[in-house]
């Protein structure tokens, strides 16, 4: 769902294009304890770090995982919503907190599934 959508930027009123792009282990790039995801915005690199500590209390609270599909759902739900707010404009990343981190979760697991084909 979150692969390939669009959202509105608050402050320009005008659509996005978000595509999801790649998903790293920040940890071997940038010595973090996170995992960026990269997205372009009407072609533009955004990149969204969830950090590591989120999988593990995810699966303390819940005994589930976070998988690289809902971690890209987290990131793109976060992404949209920070678009639609005004949050952050024209920055190239946004390092979320583990409770930020679970918020989106929720946040995109709770929304309608496109139906199958």
């Amino acid at each position: 769902m979150y692969r390939d959508f669009h959202a509105f930027d608050r402050w320009t009123k005008k659509q996005v294009h978000c595509i999801y792009q790649a998903l790293i282990v920040a940890v071997a790039t940038r010595h973090a304890d996170a995992v960026d995801i990269k997205f372009l915005v009407d072609g533009r690199p955004v990149w969204v770090a969830l950090p590591l500590m989120a999988w593990n209390e995810y699966q303390k609270r819940t005994t589930k995982i976070i998988t690289d599909p809902l971690a890209i759902a987290i990131a793109g739900h976060f992404l949209k919503t920070a678009l639609e707010s005004g949050e952050g404009v024209g920055r190239e990343m946004y390092s979320l907190t583990v409770q930020q981190t679970l918020q989106h979760l929720e946040g995109a697991v709770s929304e309608p599934q496109p139906a199958s084909v």
